[in-house]
């Protein structure tokens, strides 16, 4: 029996075209899709109202331990708050908990890690800390290496002496973790705060990424008291309206991959508040407008009982940011902030980028959960 090739070659092309396209869906998932999105996020104490929510969390990361000359330490009153996190463990077997250490305005991280000595005293005080209190791992929220705008002391050699800070807790956690049957997926874990754009200029991405776990991006905070101009403080895209080096979250992602680090490891910020901003420029409903002042922050709560549609402040939705804003036009008064809508994009964005999932700033802020619900139900 002859078989022409004008038969066998389109079936020939169509056997190829499968085995390409299966090779594809291979690699893609081993480079980088999660089996899992994380839902990360941080709390300063807990709210037992809040139990059944409990859940909906991979990781709770507790905000803050102390870092006192060069040590990593709990006062009684952070350790009685830790606690509380830590007792969800027993009625909720998948949460895990982290322990953070530092924050905005904190300092002492630039000297400890500027000696092998002084690496070696913070990585083994945090790894005997999270053994102490039976936590799963250390959050670092140094804000930043390289860089004072916070008040901190910093240095140019922050950059090198980050990775090697990094090194040596991991190094320490898996130490201590081996002890305490902590090994291999049910290590203790590492994960930092990092900031994008030219904050993250004295961390060298690829040289920390291989002793880390995952980033929790701090992709809020965007615009504040700092900025010339009003604009999204968290938002997802760069809004038409926004300068050309404004900051946004799909540009920190952008920014992290390129510098080498695994998608999978990139846990993109939501915020749980608004930035509000007083004598704004009426243009654009106040939007990327210069301003008098900065009022403050607002918690989600207040957003929805006093703000949202109420007094004079109208909700606007900017298509290409994928994110919501208030204006008042009386007061000429500006807020930014994430709500269900906003966080659901960005819950599409991780899927769609393969990255980690969700981490949020914090958990006191959304005490109906209804934003943690959103970050969850997208993530699904």
């Amino acid at each position: 029996m002859r078989i022409h090739a004008a038969t066998i070659l389109p079936a020939l092309s169509a056997i190829v075209a499968l085995i390409i396209a299966g090779l594809f869906v291979v690699i893609g998932n081993a480079q980088g899709s999660p089996a899992h999105y994380r839902v990360v996020g941080y709390a300063t104490s807990w709210n037992p109202l809040q139990d059944k929510d409990a859940g909906k969390i991979d990781t709770l990361i507790f905000a803050f331990a102390q870092l006192q000359q060069g040590r990593v330490t709990l006062d009684a009153a952070r350790a009685q708050r830790l606690r509380q996190l830590i007792a969800l463990k027993a009625t909720h077997p998948r949460l895990t908990v982290e322990i953070s250490v530092g924050g905005w305005s904190i300092g002492g991280f630039s000297e400890a890690a500027a000696t092998a000595a002084g690496r070696r005293t913070f990585a083994d005080s945090a790894a005997q800390l999270v053994a102490e209190y039976d936590a799963d791992g250390l959050d670092v929220d140094w804000e930043y290496p390289g860089h004072h705008e916070s008040g901190i002391q910093s240095s140019p050699q922050d950059r090198a002496n980050f990775t090697l800070l990094l090194q040596a807790i991991r190094a320490s956690l898996d130490r201590v973790g081996a002890a305490h049957g902590r090994t291999g997926a049910n290590h203790y874990t590492l994960s930092i705060a990092a900031a994008d754009g030219p904050f993250v200029s004295g961390i060298d991405l690829a040289a920390v990424a291989p002793s880390l776990d995952w980033f929790n991006l701090m992709t809020y905070d965007f615009v504040n008291a700092m900025t010339p101009t009003t604009g999204h403080h968290s938002g997802l895209h760069a809004s038409k309206l926004a300068p050309a080096d404004a900051r946004s979250t799909s540009r920190a992602v952008r920014q992290f991959i390129a510098a080498g680090v695994p998608a999978r490891k990139l846990v993109i910020g939501a915020a749980f508040y608004g930035r509000e901003f007083a004598g704004v420029q009426p243009a654009h409903h106040g939007l990327y407008q210069r301003y008098d002042h900065f009022q403050g922050t607002l918690p989600w709560p207040q957003l929805k009982a006093d703000y949202i549609g109420k007094q004079g402040y109208v909700r606007y939705w900017d298509t290409t940011a994928q994110a919501p804003w208030l204006w008042n036009a009386k007061t000429r008064s500006f807020i930014s902030y994430d709500d269900p809508q906003s966080i659901a994009a960005k819950a599409a964005f991780v899927k769609a980028h393969h990255l980690g999932g969700i981490m949020y700033w914090e958990q006191s802020l959304d005490p109906s959960d209804e934003l943690l619900d959103a970050v969850w139900q997208g993530l699904q």
